[in-house]
């Protein structure tokens, strides 16, 4: 079974920078989609951003030109560069893969795998 394990997330204040990672294990980033989530408290799980197996780059609006996504096929890791973060990114952090090339890269239901978090607080 896929592994997916988060790390990185942290309390900064607003204007800062986290890197967040996610590694896996059983499996070749390189064969799957993946992609970041994040869900605050009394709020729905929403998408990121998301790398598709082939290639293509997604960011939701609300964080594009401040993250950036990537990953390093060789070490199985998937990254998400965060900068000029503000109190509206706090929320706990997800990281996802799928079978799939990516047709609704911001819906749940796209993804087979998750793991289980990392949090990210960001303060006034």
């Amino acid at each position: 079974q896929v592994q997916l394990v988060e790390s990185g997330g942290g309390s900064v204040q607003a204007g800062g920078s986290l890197r967040l990672s996610c590694e896996a294990s059983r499996y070749r980033y390189s064969g799957y989609s993946m992609a970041w989530f994040r869900q605050a408290p009394g709020k729905e799980r929403e998408g990121v951003s998301a790398i598709d197996r082939v290639g293509p780059t997604y960011y939701a609006d609300s964080v594009k030109g401040r993250f950036t996504v990537s990953k390093d096929n060789a070490k199985n890791t998937l990254y998400l560069q965060m900068n000029s973060l503000n109190p509206e990114d706090t929320a706990m952090y997800y990281c996802a893969a799928s079978y799939m090339c990516l047709g609704s890269w911001s819906a749940t239901s796209t993804y087979n795998f998750w793991g289980q978090g990392t949090q990210v607080t960001v303060s006034s």
